[in-house]
């Protein structure tokens, strides 16, 4: 069966570049009817921290990435990890290294001047015919795994092709600390053995780890995965991701109003594609997914592109969808839903304009909360000759039937009554309405608005 797994480290949020690695190992799970394990890797004991367990927990139940199996917690395996690392001194594929840190500091400082790679020398690993010195007294042990010191560790990565490393070129890995702690790739090793992990998919930057990883499966008698590292995301400049570009918590997107169904989306096709398909449902995506049409060039991050696709998302929402999602973010920006027009109007009014739910919520607020048009904005478009005609507008709003085309027409009347064009009477209508000059048709707006508070703004005018 295969058997996939996401495994971050509560150091920080889940950002964007760990939510598409949990995607794809969640799709190629589903895809072959596997099994999708989520595991905590929370060695770093100074740097993880419960809030982000949670934020990480909380990001995947938002972006709907449902795990069969977990959450597992290296903390609470630590007693495993031991007890193997004890067999491996057994079998003689890991042994005790008494070389303190300053030594180690010394000897690589020593490699460096002499223009050699900075590595452990092995002076404490046991050889056939090798006379190794009395341990020191009071020194706790580092052990290392023996790595092996002739041939290649290879593989076929489902990414990036055929990979391999020289044994040569790896030193020694620690795998236990002096204080007997397990070490992060040991730590990793013998999980993905013990959970049967069929496919490790993750960012290239732990290809490095990857023939370490390898050399100590074999030397526990496993079978390795299949690996498949996948290229890292860049930002829309075509540098380094970073939180200017979005590289920001998950979480951090459904606070501005992204869709999971959008983000879940535009992750999928961030290095990987189905022809020429833009938007596809989840269900869609996991059938079509496989790690062959990942490509191994970087990605690039495209804000507006997920802007783009979240607005196509958000139209598809029934208006009963999209009230039910708005509603509460306007209670939390300060507004009463109940206090203005039919909310399911106004947002049929503006959906076409906003591509987050953020952005539909705070531009609906001007419907029921106290529109406070910036001064410099009313003088700026409010010109001498258009007063008379916004309080004769005003105040001919009083009789008018109230529906957008007789409102219209009043503004046409209004406008050949004084000789004016419509951005004239229109722009200092969209700014007295709502303190904004980019709004929807003016008397759509106005109608929606409702006659006592759209005749009270006007009159701000004086």
């Amino acid at each position: 069966m295969i058997r996939t797994r996401f495994a971050p480290s509560p150091t920080g949020y889940l950002h964007i570049g760990g939510a598409r690695t949990a995607l794809f190992s969640w799709a190629y799970a589903r895809h072959y009817g596997g099994r999708f394990i989520l595991r905590i890797e929370d060695t770093d004991l100074e740097r993880s921290t419960p809030e982000a367990v949670q934020a990480i927990l909380d990001g995947m139940d938002w972006l709907g990435l449902t795990y069969d199996e977990g959450p597992f917690y290296q903390t609470k395996r630590m007693e495993r990890y031991k007890a193997v690392i004890q067999e491996m001194l057994a079998a003689g594929t890991a042994y005790r290294c008494y070389l303190s840190s300053e030594e180690l500091n010394a000897l690589r400082e020593q490699q460096r001047a002499r223009g050699e790679k900075p590595r452990y020398d092995g002076r404490w690993r046991p050889e056939s015919g090798k006379a190794l010195p009395e341990p020191p007294s009071g020194v706790a042990p580092v052990i290392r795994f023996k790595n092996p010191r002739e041939g290649v560790v290879a593989w076929n990565d489902r990414v990036k092709g055929p990979i391999e490393f020289a044994n040569s070129e790896l030193d020694d890995l620690v795998i236990a600390r002096a204080d007997g702690a397990p070490t992060y790739n040991f730590c990793v090793v013998v999980d993905d053995w013990e959970m049967g992990i069929t496919q490790v998919i993750r960012g290239d930057d732990h290809v490095n780890n990857t023939p370490r990883q390898i050399n100590i499966l074999k030397a526990l008698g496993a079978t390795p995965p299949q690996y498949a590292h996948l290229s890292m995301i860049n930002g829309s400049d075509g540098t380094k991701f970073s939180k200017r570009h979005g590289a920001v918590s998950v979480m951090q997107y459904d606070a501005d109003g992204f869709l999971p169904e959008a983000v879940i989306n535009y992750l999928a096709r961030l290095g990987w594609s189905h022809g020429d398909d833009e938007i596809f449902s989840r269900e869609q995506f996991v059938q079509w997914f496989d790690l062959t049409h990942i490509t191994s060039s970087v990605a690039q991050f495209n804000p507006e592109k997920l802007c783009w696709l979240n607005q196509r998302y958000m139209k598809a929402l029934s208006g009963a969808e999209l009230v039910a999602k708005v509603a509460p973010r306007l209670v939390a920006l300060g507004a009463n839903p109940e206090d203005g027009p039919d909310l399911a109007q106004a947002v049929a009014l503006y959906t076409d304009r906003c591509n987050t739910l953020k952005a539909l919520a705070e531009a609906l607020l001007v419907f029921y909360t106290e529109a406070r048009p910036a001064p410099e904005l009313v003088r700026q478009h409010l010109s001498d000759e258009a007063r008379p005609a916004l309080a004769d507008f005003a105040q001919k709003l009083v009789d008018v039937p109230w529906e957008t085309a007789a409102i219209g027409a009043l503004l046409k009347e209004t406008l050949a009554a004084h000789q004016l064009k419509m951005p004239k009477l229109a722009m200092p209508l969209r700014v007295l309405l709502t303190g904004q000059t980019q709004t929807p048709s003016v008397d759509a707006l106005i109608t929606l608005m409702g006659r006592e508070r759209a005749q009270q703004r006007i009159k701000t005018a004086g």
